[in-house]
C-alpha cells in the first residue's frame, strides 16, 4: 500500500524512542497492563504517535480487561487498515496506521458487549491522546 507519510528507517528512528520504534515500525507489543493510556478516562482523540492521524475516539473506548487501550470502531474506517497476520503460529488481524503504515496493535472480534462486537486492542506507545476543550 501506498502511504501519504513516508520515511526512511534512520528517519523513523530519529523521530521515535527504541520503544516506540519497535512497535510502530517493527510490530513489537508492548507489555499488557502498563500503556499510560490504558486508564485514560478523558474525552478526546487518539492519534498515530508516528504521524498524527486521528485513529479512534474517546467515546468508542471501553474496558476490554485485556491489559491494553480497547476501541470497538476506527473514528473513519480508512483510519486503519487491516491485514492478516500469521505469526507467532496464530491466525490474527493486524491493525496499521492507514496514513503512514504503523502497527498499532490487533483487532479481535471478542467483544460482544459493544455496538460491533469487535476490539481494537491497541499498544499505548503507538498512540498519542489529545483531550478536548
Amino acid at each position: 500500500m501506498d502511504y501519504q507519510v513516508t520515511k526512511s528507517d534512520d528517519e523513523w528512528k530519529a523521530e521515535l524512542t527504541a520503544e516506540e520504534y519497535a512497535v510502530l515500525r517493527q510490530a513489537a507489543t508492548e507489555r499488557p497492563w502498563t500503556g499510560e493510556l490504558l486508564d485514560e478516562n478523558r474525552e478526546g482523540v487518539y492519534k498515530c504517535k508516528a504521524c498524527g492521524q486521528e485513529l479512534f475516539r474517546s467515546t468508542a473506548k471501553f474496558d476490554s480487561h485485556c491489559g491494553w487501550p480497547s476501541f470497538y470502531i476506527p473514528s473513519e474506517q480508512d483510519a486503519v487498515e487491516l491485514l492478516r497476520d500469521s505469526t507467532l503460529g496464530m491466525e490474527r488481524v493486524e491493525v496499521r496506521c492507514a496514513n503512514c503504515g504503523s502497527h498499532l496493535g490487533h483487532v479481535f472480534d471478542d467483544a460482544p458487549q459493544t455496538p460491533t462486537g469487535d476490539r481494537f486492542c491497541m499498544n499505548s506507545v503507538s498512540l498519542s491522546f489529545e483531550a478536548a476543550e
